[in-house]
């Protein structure tokens, strides 16, 4: 298939007309502002952001029909947010089933829309047609322009209610749509936008969509940012740059791509020389996190695919062959697919059910991968061997398990020396502290209330997982005490129901070595017990840094800033006043009535819970804090340097 195929599978003819005849509307909108979470998942920071991408998903449908090539985005000071696209423009005549202008239908009838067999749109990501009208129904106000047949036409809304009819304001030469809105203080926890999480956000559905342009802006005073994205490459793109601060070991991007008719998929893949694969797939531009038939349509065709090759030219004997797992060691890939009946699995959209859609990527990847490497020999070899070298690993891995299985069988007698368990069995009501050092160690174990909380002291250097196989992580003598006291096994064996602790806290110092540390930790935990994490298991403590006294009041900061408002509050209106400020060295120099008063009691102690909001922009992290590259660790240090005392481990 001609590469720009692929991207114009989904155009349909310009001359189909977008209007209200293709306006179907399903139910009203009366539930949203009881139950926001239906529709947005949460009403903290992450719904207040899914308003933003509900509106964007309208305008990359306008894209993937090929009616839209420009679509920006932008922060405006009070956090109101403007999306604007180049498309056809919201119809604006009546609609025949309300009586209504059609743009009046969508914002502000639940499930209307040109996407439920309509014909206004071939693919949709917003395949639910909940969007325009859940962000008018938890905004404070929303305004929408539409510039369409010469005119602009403009409606306004209060909380789902119309403000202002649909009005002519203007006269324009263009088409397409502008939404501005605030979102409703009193349906959010939180009304900031953080700018990182939207550009990151709209950089994925430019990769997406080769040749679209997203630009995204912040107009908050004293940020003033913006970006262009425009990737012609696609998807091929995206893969490069998720291998950017890895070694790519062979350097072309392997792309794919075909269709059957509605349906196309395409793929890119690159390996790296590290040991984690890391496979992104998207159905009509929406990512499934949890994967789905797109995804095991690939991971069949190329496990075998790869052993018929090893066979071909002899690197696999007859009776030989490398599992799945070892042919996607060290694989960047990027999976999208493009279909007119998406099934995904509950609202958030995570998982592609798809039956259909396993074929036709089985097929594109087995029929083009196998010429590829047919006709690039030498990066065949270098791919198979790695599956060999996994392989090998593998084994030595599962060796390792096991050693650690027969040491474990004993229960509590086969625990860590190290480790001063808790009294309460129940996991649901213990933690443990993996603590730094011996000295810390001791005074945790003295101070801690030993009904429901566990100590395990770490010491020496710990491994680095992100530069080590599995084989030699499972059998590490500072990791295994990990391992075993957590008791829930790991890897692939991983089961969160087996925990011992649900909370598993990481004590450190508030300096560099505290913080080298914690990444390790938190590293091995995000390769090997990435449930621990997405369960909302792990915690960093908080220690405080400063300790300020004035006569019998004491007060604890945990920042510069902190420590130098409180210095003011407790000299009041006396500015001569004696505060004595004292810096805490490390958790090893507090006594442990000092420790459980500062950072274990847990009436009074600051904990973070560690999340994985963004996999992919965590395994960038962790790749560039733990990885080989100097360079991208340097720059990382060099840019984040500023906001050191307030990392949110």
């Amino acid at each position: 298939m001609a590469e720009n195929e692929i991207l114009n599978s989904t155009a349909v003819d310009a001359s189909n007309e977008y209007d209200a005849s293709e306006i179907q509307v399903l139910e009203g909108l009366e539930a949203v502002r009881k139950r926001p979470g239906m529709y947005i998942g949460s009403t903290s920071e992450s719904g207040l952001h899914h308003l933003v991408y509900e509106i964007v998903d309208n305008a990359i449908d306008e894209a993937l029909a090929g009616y839209c090539d420009e679509i920006t985005v932008t922060i405006n000071p009070g956090d109101t947010i403007t999306v604007t696209d180049n498309g056809r423009g919201i119809p604006v005549d009546i609609q025949a089933q309300t009586g209504l202008p059609a743009l009046e239908v969508v914002y502000t009838v639940l499930h209307a829309g040109g996407k439920f067999g309509g014909g206004g749109y071939k693919v949709s990501g917003g395949l639910h047609g909940v969007g325009a009208s859940v962000v008018n129904a938890l905004s404070e106000w929303l305004t929408v322009q539409v510039h369409k047949n010469g005119e602009i036409y403009e409606m306004k809304f209060s909380r789902g209610n119309v403000t202002q009819k649909m009005t002519v304001v203007g006269k324009t030469d263009r088409t397409g749509t502008t939404v501005t809105f605030k979102p409703d203080g009193e349906m959010f926890d939180v009304t900031t936008y953080d700018y990182d999480t939207i550009h990151t956000r709209m950089q994925q559905q430019a990769f997406l969509n080769a040749g679209l342009k997203i630009s995204t802006f912040d107009r908050r005073e004293g940020r003033e940012i913006s970006d262009e994205m425009c990737y012609e490459g696609g998807i091929r793109e995206y893969v490069a740059w998720l291998n950017q601060n890895k070694t790519p070991i062979h350097s072309e991007v392997i792309y794919m791509a075909g269709q059957k008719e509605d349906s196309s998929a395409e793929v890119a893949l690159q390996y790296n020389d590290a040991y984690n694969e890391m496979i992104v797939s998207f159905a009509n531009d929406v990512r499934t996190p949890e994967g789905g038939m797109h995804e095991e349509g690939f991971k069949r065709a190329l496990t075998t695919v790869l052993n018929n090759y090893g066979r071909k030219i002899k690197m696999l004997k007859d009776d030989e062959k490398v599992s799945g797992e070892d042919c996607r060691e060290g694989l960047t890939c990027v999976i999208s697919v493009k279909l007119t009946e998406a099934q995904f699995e509950g609202q958030t959209k995570a998982k592609l059910g798809n039956s259909e859609i396993r074929t036709l990527v089985n097929n594109i990847v087995s029929e083009k991968l196998d010429t590829f490497l047919e006709e690039n020999p030498q990066v065949g070899r270098m791919i198979l061997d790695k599956a060999l070298t996994a392989n090998r690993a593998r084994e030595a891995a599962k060796k390792a398990r096991e050693s650690i299985r027969r040491k474990t069988a004993l229960g509590g007698a086969a625990m860590p020396d190290k480790l001063r368990d808790c009294n309460e069995n129940n996991p649901e009501l213990t933690e443990i502290y993996i603590v730094e050092g011996d000295s810390a160690g001791g005074s945790a174990t003295q101070g801690r209330d030993s009904r429901f909380q566990a100590i395990l002291p770490l010491w020496g250097k710990m491994l680095n997982v992100e530069k080590a196989r599995a084989d030699k992580v499972y059998g590490n003598d500072k990791l295994q005490p990990v391992i075993t006291a957590l008791g829930a096994g790991i890897g692939e064996e991983f089961d969160a129901a087996k925990l011992r602790y649900h909370k598993v806290i990481i004590m450190a110092d508030a300096d560099v070595d505290g913080a080298h540390i914690r990444t390790l930790l938190l590293t091995f935990f995000f390769r090997f017990m990435r449930p621990l994490i997405e369960q909302g298991y792990v915690y960093s403590a908080v220690p405080p840094l400063f300790k300020l006294t004035r006569g019998k009041t004491t007060r604890l900061a945990f920042s510069e800033e902190e420590r130098d408002a409180i210095s003011a509050e407790l000299r009041g209106d006396n500015p001569n006043a004696k505060v004595d400020i004292s810096r805490f060295k490390g958790l090893g120099e507090m006594n442990p009535h000092e420790l459980w008063e500062t950072t274990m009691d847990p009436e009074r102690r600051t904990l973070r819970r560690i999340t994985l909001d963004d996999a992919v922009r965590a395994d960038e992290i962790f790749t560039i804090l733990m990885g080989e590259k100097v360079e991208p660790r340097k720059a990382f240090i060099e840019e984040n340097a500023q906001y050191a005392v307030n990392l949110d481990y």
